[in-house]
């Protein structure tokens, strides 16, 4: 960074801001406003679990270090080469594993700077699995949950974690629904402009959101996914929210999807071969195949399948070793369907449909 890195830091000095710098030019972010969306992903219990993470190239731009912003100059200037970044948007701890789990870490072995942004704890949560039931557990929920995901983050090589607070607004037509704390019913304009504010700052080529998760309409998944597109539109807008950090334009918008035809494909491998498959009562709820369920994307995750099943075996109040989600064999996975499947919400760039990489079309 050089001479251009030190010019950021007396403008930024004298500005009160903290400067992000990529290779075409240099941003300045309001030190509270960075602060606020990221310091919550800097607790102690993730930083227990960071030096589990793989090294991996890092953007080069000058950043603020630590639990809390420092002064201007106590910083660090990164001269590798800036990485493909995604931002992975969720509802709760788990979900991050379980939708997109491998996918996620493919990336991130491969060079890609991956954000997980969750926005809730998971404080509605019951306690699923007996063999993790404690008192702790059934005190305070939130706080075993927490562990849990910085743990499963560290698994799938998350770079960082931002949690936005926002708590768990429970199952449709329950008592949390009306927790005032709940995320759906944070005002929308105020989360939006957080996630803007992440975008903005991280960069990213490909974000993951929801789709309309009409086969499970859980409060928090639609919030996801009544933001995810206002997102990719509101952080490339200049007008919309500029204190919030310079425009950045996303590539590409998808939602990791449980498709049918995944489904009934592996389904239909477990009952040839005599083993009790867990997609039967999934496939009664999902609406029948056709032509218009497309998959948009396919990535390959064959050699992952272990690292997202270690991973979401880390949230251990809400998966069982022995439940469902471990039922199939990896090897049959391998075998018949090695892939996380991917619907394309927004794009800016040209997509070529069924593509094995997320990232297809984005310029290097």
């Amino acid at each position: 960074c050089g001479a251009v890195a030190r010019a950021a830091r007396r403008e930024a000095a004298r500005a009160g801001k903290i400067a992000l710098r990529n290779r075409t030019r240099s941003v300045s972010i309001p030190v509270a406003n960075y602060g606020e969306v990221v310091r919550a992903g800097r607790s102690q219990e993730w930083e227990k679990w960071r030096p589990l993470l793989s090294r991996r190239p890092v953007t080069c731009r000058c950043t603020i270090r630590g639990t809390a912003p420092r002064r201007v100059t106590d910083r660090t200037c990164l001269t590798r080469p800036m990485p493909r970044t995604l931002v992975a948007f969720h509802a709760h701890p788990d979900d991050e594993s379980s939708k997109g789990g491998g996918t996620v870490a493919r990336y991130s072995e491969a060079g890609v700077r991956t954000v997980l942004v969750t926005a809730t704890g998971g404080e509605a949560g019951d306690v699923l699995n007996p063999a993790a039931d404690s008192e702790e557990a059934r005190r305070d929920i939130g706080a075993v949950r927490r562990r849990e995901l910085f743990e499963a983050a560290a698994v799938l090589g998350f770079a960082d974690v931002v949690m936005l607070g926002y708590r768990d607004s429970g199952m449709p037509d329950t008592p949390p629904n009306s927790h005032a704390d709940a995320f759906v019913n944070a005002d929308i304009e105020e989360v939006l402009k957080r996630l803007v504010a992440i975008v903005r700052s991280e960069q990213p080529q490909v974000m993951l959101g929801y789709d309309d998760h009409e086969w499970y309409p859980h409060p928090d998944h639609l919030r996801v996914h009544e933001l995810s597109v206002p997102v990719f539109e509101a952080a490339a807008d200049p007008e919309r929210y500029p204190d919030a950090g310079e425009p950045w334009e996303i590539a590409k918008l998808y939602a990791p999807t449980f498709s049918r035809s995944r489904l009934e494909i592996l389904h239909a491998a477990m009952e040839e071969r005599g083993l009790s498959s867990p997609y039967g009562e999934w496939l009664e709820r999902l609406p029948p195949l056709d032509e218009d369920q497309v998959i948009d994307a396919k990535v390959d995750v064959g050699a992952y399948i272990e690292r997202a099943r270690t991973a979401l075996a880390a949230h251990r109040t809400q998966i069982a070793p022995d439940g469902p989600w471990f039922q199939i064999p990896t090897d049959l996975i391998r075998e018949v369907y090695p892939y996380e499947d991917f619907e394309l919400l927004a794009t800016r760039v040209e997509h070529t449909p069924g593509v094995g990489d997320l990232f297809d079309g984005v310029p290097e």
